[in-house]
């Protein structure tokens, strides 16, 4: 599952997002969302996230959950 709906990601959840930093190579960084940043319900480009490893960034997927 992509992570351009809000709906989809709550606290506690495995996603795949992007750094800033990592935007250009697309490199992904899993981890488990501690809380959800983008207010609106969805976002073309993933909604951002901050992990609970404290890095930031857009989930580009959801690992193990069916579309």
């Amino acid at each position: 599952m992509n992570g351009q709906y809000r709906k989809d990601i709550r606290p506690g959840l495995e996603v795949d997002i992007v750094l800033k930093q990592d935007q250009r190579t697309g490199k992904r960084t899993r981890g488990i969302v501690k809380e959800i940043l983008t207010n609106s319900s969805f976002h073309p480009h993933g909604i951002k996230v901050r992990l609970v490893s404290g890095q930031v960034g857009r989930v580009q997927e959801i690992p193990g959950s069916k579309e």
